[in-house]
């Protein structure tokens, strides 16, 4: 028996980071409905998880931009806005139509428009014996520290490069971890090729004050550390035991009990790829992001993107982007016309090319590790869902693999349950590499839908019909 598990709103946001946030309080200020959809059952997104709920203890341990988020949350509480925690996005179609799972029920909602606020996710850091059980990601370490309240046990080496990395080593070491030692693939080159964007970064001078204080405490723990660092590689019989690595023009090996890995985040594109939305190659941070207007707006009208979704540009920097967003959806919807959205948008703007003015600085900077992108060693996994390696990649290139949905006939390569979240952006490297092609000539997955796992039983209960394709 089927049922009708439709509804609708003017607009319909995914995801509940601060510019999911922000744009459904602005919207339904304005008299839109909003409804908004988000996987976490509790609003904050990556970086203000659990901050409705946690400890105060460990909000102040995060410090003053964790806490930001409860203004955030709160204002979001208090707005008209539809809410649906514990809501798994499977397919956008670009009419507006949404299909989501909750509960154990597939849902669909439809939006005069659609705004996507899923953020980033941390690029994979495939290194020889980054499947260890011990190696995990920075990000995730976070995730346990916001969500739980705890951190790893024993000694902890963090490797590879970015202002996250940093901000997480800094929190370990004030939550009384043990941090052994930190291993950053930036040298000191990069600071020189950065040195020209410091005039702009002064704009946004807290931002610099944030990273000295970073520095400072990581300096006045005395914790070991080491720049220029490569070929990294981990190790162990059961489990990870240690990291090799050479700095300095040496080789040099660690013991420890958990290795925590991070090499800057990427947007998450699952939802503009699944929609065909035009992307566009980032060359300094080697990542694809969706190709937007002003406001927003993908190539697909009636879908925007606000925060790192769309580009990396941080919290503050996303949260006014999601105000800009709204405002654009209500002049779109007849709340009010353009020259009023330009009034009312005139002051964020200035707020947001101050937040922006730090990026080319950090962009230049944090750049990816070459050998993250491009695993030099042939037995280094790639695809962890279906173990696949950076050799077998190459070899399939070599008989005839020439862009990566040709890849998934010949190794299965992101086909697993992840749909290529992880192994994405290092396979098309690897192919574009092997070929001596450019990443926009070799391009990336189709995206097609479920891009969430749901039952046949969720879909068989559906009454609404989807276009075929």
């Amino acid at each position: 028996m089927t049922r009708d598990n439709s509804e609708s709103a003017d607009l319909v946001i995914i995801g509940s980071g601060p510019a999911g946030l922000t744009a459904a309080t602005e919207a339904s200020s304005l008299g839109l409905s909003v409804l908004l959809l988000d996987e976490q059952e509790e609003p904050g997104g990556q970086i203000y998880r659990g901050i409705e709920t946690a400890h105060p203890k460990t909000a102040r341990l995060l410090g003053p931009d964790y806490q930001r988020g409860a203004a955030l949350a709160s204002a979001f509480r208090a707005s008209a806005s539809g809410y649906r925690p514990g809501a798994s996005v499977w397919r956008v179609d670009a009419d507006g139509t949404i299909a989501y799972s909750r509960d154990g029920q597939a849902h669909i909602v439809r939006g005069k428009r659609i705004l996507v606020a899923t953020g980033a996710q941390e690029r994979p850091v495939p290194i020889p014996g980054w499947t260890l059980p011990g190696v995990m990601s920075a990000g995730g370490a976070q995730v346990l520290l916001k969500s739980a309240g705890v951190v790893p046990s024993g000694r902890i080496i963090v490797a590879g490069n970015g202002p996250l990395l940093l901000l997480i080593a800094q929190q370990l070491i004030t939550a009384g971890a043990n941090v052994a030692a930190i291993l950053e693939t930036t040298e000191f080159s990069d600071y020189l090729a950065a040195a020209s964007s410091l005039p702009r970064a002064m704009q946004a001078g807290d931002y610099l004050a944030k990273g000295q204080r970073m520095r400072h405490d990581i300096n006045a723990a005395g914790i070991p550390q080491y720049s220029g660092v490569s070929h990294l590689a981990a190790s162990g019989d059961e489990k990870f035991k240690q990291i090799s690595f050479e700095s300095g023009g040496m080789r040099h090996t660690l013991s420890a009990d958990t290795l925590l890995l991070h090499a800057g985040v990427v947007p998450n594109t699952q939802i503009t790829r699944q929609l065909d939305c035009d992307h566009e190659w980032v060359a300094d941070q080697r990542y694809w992001q969706p190709v937007l207007d002003s406001w927003g707006t993908t190539s697909c009208d009636t879908v925007a993107v606000a925060g790192d979704g769309g580009s990396i540009i941080g919290a503050e920097a996303s949260a006014i982007a999601g105000r800009l967003a709204a405002l654009d959806t209500a002049r779109r919807l007849g709340i009010f016309n353009l020259a009023e959205r330009d009034q009312r948008a005139a002051p964020l703007r200035g707020d947001l090319a101050r937040h922006l003015a730090i990026r080319p600085l950090l962009d230049t900077l944090f750049r990816p590790d070459p050998a993250f992108c491009v695993p030099p060693d042939d037995e280094t996994i790639v695809c962890r869902c279906e173990e696949v390696t950076a050799g077998d990649i190459r070899i399939a290139v070599r008989e005839g693999a020439m862009g990566p949905n040709q890849l998934k006939v010949f190794t299965r390569c992101g086909m697993g349950p992840c749909q290529g979240r992880m192994c994405g952006l290092t396979v098309s490297e690897i192919i574009a590499a092997s070929r001596g092609a450019t990443l926009t000539e070799t391009g990336y997955y189709r995206i097609r839908p479920p891009i969430k796992p749901l039952t046949l039983g969720e879909l068989a209960a559906l009454d609404d019909k989807f276009p075929t394709e």
